[in-house]
């Protein structure tokens, strides 16, 4: 193996970011089992799905500036030895208090990837393939995430075993992925004296004129992907009246297989337009979600994941470039945690707050308050946007 970076390298690392990712969203379809198994209500799934973002966040913020001190491979390491560990606990668990210590640790796991292996990502790539390979760090995390939830579905409707299987394939996947990482040179030349910090989070005054409705798109767009990966069960087998697991994966896949695709097609679209046109097709697909719990249509609720996929791939990305455009060189690290804290905060919050919505006022009626309210941010967004586009040209 080669000392230096190249295609190899770059295709073990990327395969080691998509497995990653994709046994964080892997127990999606298993929820309802798990309910079935223990008891618990539907407040209490999404308190475990809050679980991870905590352990993401406390990632991006313990260990988000440590790669550039000890190197990516021991992080990108570190966080599959945390995926290992979520998913034998996972195997063992017979109760509530494991699930939430699983959706932790794999939280944390997700938190050192989402960081440490996008930049890795671009330091593997070839000089030919450089253009193209911050978009191929992007989509991976969210086909990792969005293939999770597919594979565990399959396997736990049409394979034995389905509290057992998906966390033991992905077991196997992650130690072929360490392998892979271990066999790929190292980018960084570690210091001679190792300072370890907490990554700092601040917003310069000159940012936030782009940061806030930025912000205010990426949390509407990333509430979505929330309330897809961590509510998709309940929608689809107590609204849709939908019983197969597999039918839970296809819905959530085609959410963030659409945010691939707005990703990539943001190059596509003029520059003034990308985030405030992100925020129309954003609003538009939400409304659409809403419609289709509203309707309990499955038809209308694929339309509208793909619909607010693709708004979803493009605020995400055209805000992301807009804050570190924006931000000062010595402080893009600082902005840019900042920014993905607020994002992992909307996987969970929004979501939490629709399960005790949910208790109160049942779930059709928490589901389209959630569109509603998602979508008034997102126009929100845009109308700032709008007026900070015109006091520029002003």
């Amino acid at each position: 193996m080669s000392d230096r970076p190249g295609r190899l390298s770059f295709c073990l690392v990327t395969f080691a970011f998509l497995v990653t990712m994709l046994g964080t969203s892997l127990p999606t379809p298993l929820y309802p089992l798990y309910q079935a198994r223990m008891g618990f209500s539907q407040i209490m799934i999404t308190v475990i799905f809050a679980a991870y973002a905590v352990g993401v966040i406390a990632a991006l913020i313990g260990f988000g500036s440590w790669s550039d001190q000890l190197g990516r491979k021991r992080l990108l390491l570190g966080g599959l030895v945390l995926a290992l560990i979520s998913d034998v606990i996972f195997l063992f668990s017979a109760s509530l208090t494991p699930l939430l210590i699983a959706r932790l640790f794999s939280g944390l796991s997700a938190g050192i990837f989402t960081g440490t292996a996008t930049v890795a990502i671009i330091e593997q790539a070839p000089p030919q393939w450089q253009r193209n390979a911050t978009l191929v760090a992007t989509a991976t995390n969210v086909l990792g995430l969005g293939l999770g939830p597919l594979v565990g579905g399959v396997l736990a409707q049409y394979a034995g075993w389905p509290l057992t299987l998906p966390y033991l394939l992905h077991l196997l996947l992650s130690l072929v992925a360490m392998a892979g990482v271990a066999r790929a040179p190292e980018t960084v030349t570690p210091p001679e004296r190792v300072r370890l910090h907490r990554q700092r989070l601040s917003v310069p005054e000159e940012v936030r004129g782009v940061f806030i409705p930025a912000g205010i798109a990426g949390f509407a767009g990333t509430a979505v992907l929330g309330l897809f990966t961590a509510a998709a069960p309940s929608f689809v087998q107590q609204i849709l009246k939908i019983d197969n697991l597999a039918m839970i994966g296809v819905v959530v896949i085609t959410l963030f297989i659409a945010s691939a695709i707005g990703q990539a097609l943001l190059s596509r679209i003029p520059e003034a337009m990308r985030l405030t046109g992100g925020c129309l097709v954003l609003a538009l697909g939400v409304l659409l979600v809403g419609g289709s719990i509203g309707l309990a249509s499955l038809w209308l609720m694929l339309l509208g994941a793909t619909v607010s996929g693709l708004g979803q791939g493009i605020t995400l990305r055209a805000g992301l470039g807009e804050v570190v455009a924006h931000s000062p060189q010595q402080r893009r690290s600082e902005v840019t945690s900042t920014y993905f804290v607020i994002i992992y905060i909307a996987i969970s919050l929004p979501v939490v707050g629709l399960g005790v919505t949910s208790a109160l006022i049942g779930l059709t009626a928490a589901g389209i308050a959630f569109a509603l309210i998602v979508a008034a941010l997102a126009l929100t967004a845009r109308g700032l946007l709008i007026r900070r586009q015109r006091r520029d040209e002003a």
